[in-house]
């Protein structure tokens, strides 16, 4: 991914440091256990720090590089649909899209400036568009989008019915037979079952691996895919 030309920056930077951070002052307790000959809590202090580093290290490929290769992934475009990205963020699924869509576009919602800008400095703009909007509440019509997805923005929502709201609304401007991709660390089991109310087709959870870890298995990544339902789903 050498070629990416925008700054999407890192996923949640306080974490990242804190991990950092943690994995330093428990290998400096290490040396101080070693030299005070204190072995049993030098040998834990060790073990845990390694650990933490381990975590750093996972977390800071998934933000870099491991999610741009999950959504590349993901991404199975034909070239000319018209996209959905809710919370599009610093633009890293909104720009991996609109790469695949040289007769298409996607549309993101999102209030800051850097999916604009990595648009831009992705060479993209021409096919890209954004609206500033609340999740809950899309100003789009009925059955606009060919895809909606969203990677870890729902999750910032309020409360579950707010999120499930955001569902509703994905759903509602999905194309008969179009594909929703929900991608989030916490809420994939709420999202399943509200798209399973709304009557959607071929909905799977799925867990997205090792390469969208924020630290390790426990803050895996898991996606939520369906497609709204019509006679012929449309891939």
């Amino acid at each position: 991914m050498s070629n990416r030309r925008g700054n999407y920056g890192f996923d949640a930077l306080g974490a990242f440091a804190g991990l950092i951070v943690g994995a330093v002052v428990l290998l400096t307790l290490t040396g101080v256990s070693f030299a005070a000959g204190a072995l049993p809590a030098a040998v834990s202090f060790l073990l845990v720090g390694v650990y933490t580093l381990a975590s750093a290290i996972s977390y800071a490929y998934t933000t870099r590089r491991g999610r741009f290769r999950v959504w590349a992934d993901e991404l199975d475009l034909q070239g000319g649909e018209h996209v959905l990205d809710l919370g599009s963020g610093n633009g890293v699924v909104l720009t991996r899209a609109a790469l695949r869509l040289p007769d298409g576009r996607v549309v993101g919602v999102a209030s800051a400036a850097a999916a604009p800008a990595n648009a831009a400095a992705e060479g993209v703009a021409d096919r890209s568009g954004f609206v500033s909007a609340d999740l809950r509440e899309l100003p789009f019509d009925d059955e606009v989008f060919d895809v909606v997805v969203s990677s870890q923005a729902l999750r910032e929502l309020g409360s579950a019915e707010c999120r499930a709201q955001a569902v509703r609304e994905a759903y509602r401007v999905a194309k008969l037979g179009g594909r929703l991709l929900i991608a989030d660390v916490r809420h994939s089991v709420d999202y399943e079952s509200v798209l399973r109310g709304l009557g959607a087709a071929d909905v799977r959870r799925r867990d997205l691996g090792w390469r969208y870890w924020y630290g390790g298995p426990w803050s895996a990544t898991w996606m939520v895919e369906a497609y709204k339902r019509s006679a012929q789903p449309v891939r």
